[in-house]
């Protein structure tokens, strides 16, 4: 049973609890440069107040002790604001979370600012390469087969890689070895001329998309796209190679001579139609049949011909 690329269309996992959404928030140096002034401004205020209580600056007792609480209290919150800052770099993302909940995830690069009260977990939007081991399994025909494949992806979801399962490289890892399991048992390794369809070694670029289709299928819910997929080793296993080896040579000789015999007869077809055309020489049917014969001989051998001068006559 062959199956197609529609089949894999579907979801293979339930359906995502979240999805991606942009986080709220702001460029992070105007932020981090205005915390800054505040900052220095609550220290100067609380500098006042701690020196006007020592009696070294005229000032009423009250407005002394409000200086320096108003000064403690703003610089505290710029100590806090400052806590809202975030580098984010290229190819990275912020996956952030206030008291359990997903807010929102931050994908610009640089320096920016959330909510200083929540929790933000890297998450890396790069292009990853993940190569299969050598797996043994069985084929379509029950031939036991070598294969391992090599798969690019990339995180296209922050929210659902990091919410919908535990690890999703792990994960993309367990459903691209299953993705490659299921395609070697669904095709043989070769084509039989009696079963036209197709094969693992001689409809590679079809096999390759079916294998894409698959895994993009199984990963999609951890929010991984699929760029490529191929097939990086491909073989007998050893203990059949030597007999599958003989019966690749015994197919590819039968084909030579099929070729061979093809194009013998069609030599000979041609040299019977140009004696004819031209009236070299008439010939009934029992020497043509000789002819035919003898040419057939001749271009079909494996060995090279040697001459026999006949100096009888077909009919004495």
């Amino acid at each position: 049973m062959n199956s197609t690329v529609e089949d894999f269309d579907r979801p293979l996992l339930p359906a995502p609890h979240v999805r991606e959404k942009p986080a709220f928030g702001a460029a992070g140096l105007p932020i981090a440069a205005g915390a800054l002034v505040i900052a220095l401004g609550g220290l100067a205020l609380v500098g006042v107040g701690v020196v006007a209580l020592g009696g070294e600056i005229e000032l009423s007792t009250g407005a002394a002790v409000a200086a320096l609480v108003f000064g403690a209290l703003i610089t505290l919150a710029a100590v806090v604001t400052t806590g809202g800052l975030t580098m984010v770099a290229p190819g990275e993302a912020r996956v952030v979370q206030f008291l359990g909940r997903y807010t929102g995830t931050v994908r610009l690069d640089g320096l920016r600012w959330v909510n200083p009260f929540t929790t933000r977990r890297k998450v890396s939007t790069r292009i990853r390469n993940h190569e299969t081991a050598v797996m043994k399994v069985n084929d379509a025909d029950g031939s036991p087969i070598e294969i391992a494949a090599v798969v690019v992806w990339q995180v296209q979801d922050t929210a659902r890689a990091v919410f919908e399962v535990d690890d999703f490289i792990a994960f993309v890892a367990i459903q691209t070895e299953t993705a490659v399991r299921h395609i070697a048992t669904t095709y043989p390794y070769d084509a039989h001329d009696d079963e036209p369809g197709l094969s693992l070694r001689d409809n590679a670029d079809e096999i390759t998309q079916r294998l894409s289709a698959e895994i993009a299928a199984r990963v999609e819910a951890a929010g991984v796209g699929v760029i490529e997929s191929r097939i990086t080793h491909l073989a007998y296993a050893p203990e059949i190679a030597g007999a599958m080896l003989r019966r690749q040579q015994a197919g590819a000789v039968v084909a030579a001579r099929k070729r061979i015999v093809e194009g013998a007869v069609g030599m000979v077809e041609l040299a019977l139609d140009r004696l004819a055309a031209r009236e070299v020489v008439d010939l009934d049917e029992e020497r043509k049949a000789a002819m035919v014969s003898n040419l057939l001989v001749v271009l079909c051998s494996d060995h090279e011909a040697h001459p026999v001068v006949n100096a009888g006559s077909l009919y004495h």
